[in-house]
């Protein structure tokens, strides 16, 4: 089973990798999320990470549907006291932004869709400079309160913002952001790694990091242009931020190291986050059982301090 993690000062333990819940209802439907959730809890994981939003973007969805996949799936398996669930509010049209009204109303329809009469970690998905910090967290305070969350948390937000935040809730004696859900990977580092990093080492907040691998880039998958083709969904990002010569050094160092272990290149790619000093459990998603075991094998892999030497230094950017 692997080592679980506190999740900043909440108390919640996770274990070091995330499910990202943003394929259900998109390229994984209703009987598969069934499958992949079981096969998560069963290899002994459990920090399942969605939001409101999830997948509005595909055609024909409307918001909500990754939510109501994992409420019926809770209710179907029996499984709510093996999981931690998070969620996200503020970047669905239809219930956007930050105010004490939205946060109120959005989170009565994710515990509505869930199934669940509590959600472990509710996030605040994207920063909103209209509403004060104090009018967000105090809203945020009264739902920990009333027993509807445990512990909040923040996604993208700046480093300057997210320290604001850390402030009012000390000024104000409010719960605090907990955790931070930050775009990280061995290619995108310069983001996190300047300022954000260093504050959530300070102030012991747990990271969760998203596009751990590069959609897709990092396991090897996509070398060339014609890989490139053969993904209509995320061909063009790909082909567009990582296939360059940078890219393609950071895919030989993966093959390197991935060779003497025995693995793969997404697993060394995931090993090498989850060995990264402050992150907590980067978010993986996966549409099959096979590719979900194969990335979930990376919390067994142990990199030694050279191999991730190697690699920091195949990514660093020059």
């Amino acid at each position: 089973m692997p080592q679980s993690r506190e999740l900043g000062r909440s108390g919640l333990q996770v274990s070091p990798i995330a499910f990202g819940g943003n394929v259900f209802g998109w390229s994984a439907d209703e009987k598969t999320a069934f499958t992949l959730l079981d096969a998560f809890v069963d290899a002994g994981f459990n920090l399942v990470d969605t939001a409101d939003v999830y997948p509005a973007w595909v055609p024909g969805n409307h918001g909500g549907e990754s939510e109501t996949i994992i409420g019926r799936w809770l209710q179907h398996s029996g499984k709510r006291d093996k999981v931690v669930i998070a969620t996200k509010v503020a970047k669905w049209a239809e219930r956007p932004g930050l105010s004490a009204d939205n946060i109120n109303a959005a989170i009565e329809d994710s515990l509505r869709r869930l199934q669940t009469d509590v959600i472990d970690l509710y996030q605040a998905h994207e920063d909103d400079e209209s509403v004060p910090l104090e009018e967000s967290l105090g809203a945020f305070a009264r739902l920990v309160q009333a027993g509807k969350v445990r512990a909040i948390g923040a996604s993208n937000y700046s480093a300057a913002r997210l320290r604001e935040a850390l402030k009012v809730s000390a000024d104000y004696h409010l719960p605090r952001y907990e955790t931070l859900q930050p775009e990280y990977n061995l290619y995108d580092r310069a983001g996190y790694e300047a300022e954000l990093e260093p504050l959530a080492r300070e102030q012991g907040l747990g990271v969760i990091s998203y596009y751990s691998l590069a959609s897709g880039f990092l396991s090897g998958k996509y070398r060339t242009a014609q890989d490139v083709g053969k993904s209509a969904a995320r061909g063009a990002k790909v082909a567009a931020q990582y296939l360059n010569p940078r890219g393609l050094r950071i895919l030989q160092a993966l093959d390197d190291v991935a060779a003497s272990h025995n693995a793969t290149p997404a697993q060394v790619a995931l090993a090498w986050l989850i060995a990264r000093p402050g992150i907590t459990a980067p978010i993986v998603s996966a549409t099959s059982v096979q590719q979900l075991q194969e990335v979930l094998a990376a919390a067994q892999l142990a990199l030694t301090p050279v191999q991730l030497a190697q690699l920091d230094s195949a990514s660093a950017e020059t």
